[in-house]
């Protein structure tokens, strides 16, 4: 069923989308792809923001916007928005190393560290915020969110820039997210994929985790660096983080990759969008913990996901291997894991 977004978005906020006029640099954004997926970006590109101001008002989140999608979630057949990350805490957020010196931003984890704001645009489907590190105003991060080629998928293009006049031998890029999945929010199914792939050194459960590139990862309930599925069994609160090493960047070089955030109605549908955008093997699922959390995913999965970070394509599991993990061969693994920690 198609349905009429205009009804969730203010008029004014409509009406500059249409025209693709630009939101002041001073203002938060709430965006939405149309297709039943919204983000909430803070000036310094971090996600959860309040969507009062365009009407997005999440039943779970009170009434911050991370990452929405709109869908029956309550068993009404009538749509509400259900946000996975803005519910408890504002626990998502991203950091960049050049070195020894960091700088981040994550509302309830640290909030923001060694970042100068540049500018801050956004229209009713994008925003593009532009950062400097403080203490090295050569260094800067532009993140660029707007729909992607799925209807699933905001795709946030990040451009780490080195005008500092010499190389940086060492960039590292840490983004992380607490998973909060309606309607079991705060009791949730994880999974956890990517790890030795690419340019990705560092991966864990944590969604409290600090942004700071430099500080290894821990796990809640399975150990670091540990691909996982639908973890852990009976569901919890944990979250997603993953942290990339980009090595050296020359001077006036950039470095571009892309993240990906949205939700599909299923499993199989959020596997389909990935590949429909070229993603890499390298991603997380949140799901709720109840009887349809899991395969089949129902009645939403929300995404995580990456390009450009140096990963083979996504492998896209056949239907029978999607079965046999939601009837109990994930939960054998995460037992085994345990066992192990």
């Amino acid at each position: 069923m198609k349905l009429n977004f205009t009804r969730y978005l203010y008029a004014a906020v409509i009406t500059a989308g249409m025209l693709g006029l630009a939101t002041p640099a001073s203002a938060q954004a709430v965006i939405t792809n149309g297709s039943g997926v919204a983000l909430g970006v803070n000036t310094t590109g971090n996600l959860n923001v309040s969507g009062a101001s365009v009407g997005i008002l999440p039943y779970n989140s009170s009434p911050y916007v991370g990452v929405a999608y709109l869908t029956d979630f309550t068993g009404t057949a009538a749509p509400e928005w259900g946000d996975a990350t803005a519910p408890g805490c504002l626990c998502e957020g991203w950091g960049v190393s050049a070195g020894a010196i960091w700088g981040g931003a994550d509302i309830d984890a640290g909030g923001t560290v060694n970042l100068t704001v540049d500018s801050f645009t956004s229209t009713a489907s994008t925003a593009t915020s532009v950062v400097h590190l403080t203490s090295l105003p050569g260094l800067s991060i532009t993140q660029a969110y707007a729909p992607s080629l799925s209807p699933s998928l905001y795709a946030d293009t990040v451009t780490i820039t080195n005008s500092t006049g010499s190389a940086i031998s060492d960039i590292r890029y840490r983004r992380v997210m607490d998973w909060d999945i309606p309607p079991t929010t705060f009791d949730e199914l994880v999974t956890l994929q990517g790890v030795g792939l690419g340019n990705l050194i560092d991966s864990c459960d944590d969604g409290f985790e600090q942004p700071n590139p430099l500080s290894p990862c821990s796990g809640i309930f399975v150990p670091a660096n540990t691909n996982f599925v639908d973890a852990p069994a009976g569901g919890a609160d944990h979250g997603a983080s993953f942290t990339f090493d980009f090595g050296s960047l020359a001077a006036g070089a950039s470095k571009t990759f892309t993240i990906y955030y949205g939700a599909a109605g299923s499993e199989a549908a959020a596997y389909a969008a990935l590949a429909a955008v070229g993603a890499e093997g390298i991603y997380s699922f949140g799901q709720n913990s109840g009887p349809t959390g899991g395969f089949p995913g129902t009645p939403a999965t929300f995404i995580f996901g990456f390009g450009g970070v140096g990963a083979p394509p996504i492998t896209v599991p056949e239907p029978a291997s999607l079965l046999l993990i939601g009837t109990g061969l994930a939960g054998g693994l995460i037992r085994r894991l345990r066992k192990k920690a």
